[in-house]
């Protein structure tokens, strides 16, 4: 594919509109944070200005809130809204059932070696009730199902992976991974926090055991923001780790003139793993503003234009020299786009030189990362590839013909933008 057949992105006037002016750059690193649009800064100065003013916070403000959210977050992925956990993080999901599920000495958790690291530390403190947490080798960006086969033992109880992987943009097969867990009466739990946004999914129709989910990436809240999902079934087997006063059922109201009994309660289901604080106004407020922005514009649609970028990006570096480490095919895509120059030692060369070009992107594990959303237009990918070119060409330039007076010492790491 070149350049001039590379697919656009869908008009995105609307998009960009509902975004700041990124103080005049451009920002391609949503799988390192995503921008507020418009309407949630709007909330969070709304939150602000309440809370310079509590008169006009009502008590029922404590409930409705975060039943609000709920709801919201129940539409993205296609769950009841009392069946989401709110939280602070992806991690936040992972120790509510690293605490939570019954485990007997001898389990194993299975997770991916060279995961990221939010998937794997919520389960170490499972290993203080005898568990096993062992890292496998996937053999590829991702865990094939037939690996995991070979991987299984009667010990199996969960399996953890990220849905998409941050380093390099590959994107589990989390379909034939439950198909396997399922046949063994292995949970699987996901972590979605980069795809979710510019991906759909929905447990609905694919009922993994769990899933947990940064708010600040591609979903465009705030940081400190996040969720989970429990399937019913599994959130029944588990064991409540914590007390909060405030949680109440689904549905009940808020009345601080009557205090209740100081008694645990067996009737939360899933308010029973809330993070403390749910009202949380200052970020719950704009995240909420952000995902009914998001739900109104249809995730399948901001999914078709990233896709578009993606294959604008991929084609306008074909032939460039780069390396594209993340996959090209259109199925098996996500939104993150990793390359690397044919020399890795220029990478940080040509990462800087896209920052002083005004074009935000991430130096991850040696490699570029440039990961576009909605907010992004077909203009600006036109100009981060056309600064990649140039930012290639000299880097390589700099390794093949060394300055005088050296003695063929490789230049590329000191080519200033």
């Amino acid at each position: 594919m070149n350049g001039s057949n590379a697919p656009a992105a869908e008009s995105s006037a609307g998009y960009a509109g509902a975004f700041g002016d990124f103080d005049g750059r451009i920002w391609l690193n949503a799988a390192h944070q995503g921008p507020l649009p418009r309407v949630a800064a709007d909330a969070a100065r709304e939150a602000l200005a309440a809370k310079l003013a509590p008169h006009r916070i009502g008590d029922q403000a404590f409930v409705e809130g975060p039943r609000r959210l709920r709801g919201l977050l129940g539409r993205l992925i296609g769950a009841p809204a009392e069946e989401v956990i709110l939280g602070n993080s992806a991690s936040w999901g992972l120790q509510v059932l690293a605490n939570g599920l019954p485990w007997r000495p001898g389990d194993e958790v299975l997770v991916p070696a060279g995961e990221f690291p939010a998937t794997v530390f919520p389960w170490l403190v499972a290993e203080r009730h005898g568990v096993t947490v062992r890292q496998i080798q996937a053999s590829g960006p991702v865990l094939r199902p037939e690996r995991l086969e070979q991987e299984l033992s009667p010990r199996t109880r969960v399996l953890a992976v990220n849905w998409v992987r941050s380093l390099t943009g590959h994107v589990a097969d989390v379909a034939d991974l439950h198909e396997v867990c399922e046949r063994s009466g292995v949970h699987l739990v996901v972590n979605v926090t980069q795809g979710l946004g510019a991906l759909p999914f929905d447990v609905g129709r694919l009922p993994v055991a769990a899933i947990s989910c940064s708010g600040f990436k591609w979903l465009c809240g705030p940081y400190a923001t996040g969720f989970a999902w429990v399937r019913p079934d599994v959130l029944a087997s588990m064991h409540p780790v914590q007390a909060y006063w405030l949680a109440r059922p689904e549905g009940a109201g808020l009345d601080l003139n009557a205090e209740g009994e100081h008694r645990l309660r067996d009737d939360l289901g899933a308010r029973a793993y809330d993070v403390f604080g749910t009202a949380n106004f200052l970020s719950f407020a704009p995240w909420a503003a952000a995902l009914e922005y998001l739900l109104a514009q249809g995730i399948a649609a901001i999914a078709r234009h990233d896709q578009a970028l993606v294959g604008q990006l991929i084609g306008l570096l074909d032939d460039s020299g780069y390396r594209i480490i993340s996959p090209t095919d259109a199925a098996q895509r996500s939104a993150i786009v990793v390359i690397s120059a044919p020399d890795p030692g220029d990478n940080e060369t040509v990462f800087r030189r896209l920052a002083d070009a005004g074009i935000d992107t991430a130096l991850r594990a040696g490699n570029v990362r440039l990961a576009p959303h909605l907010y992004n237009t077909a203009d600006q990918i036109q100009r981060a590839a056309a600064v990649l070119t140039r930012a290639g060409t000299a880097a390589g330039q700099a390794g093949a013909r060394p300055p005088e007076g050296t003695s063929g010492q490789r230049q590329g790491d000191r080519v200033q933008g």
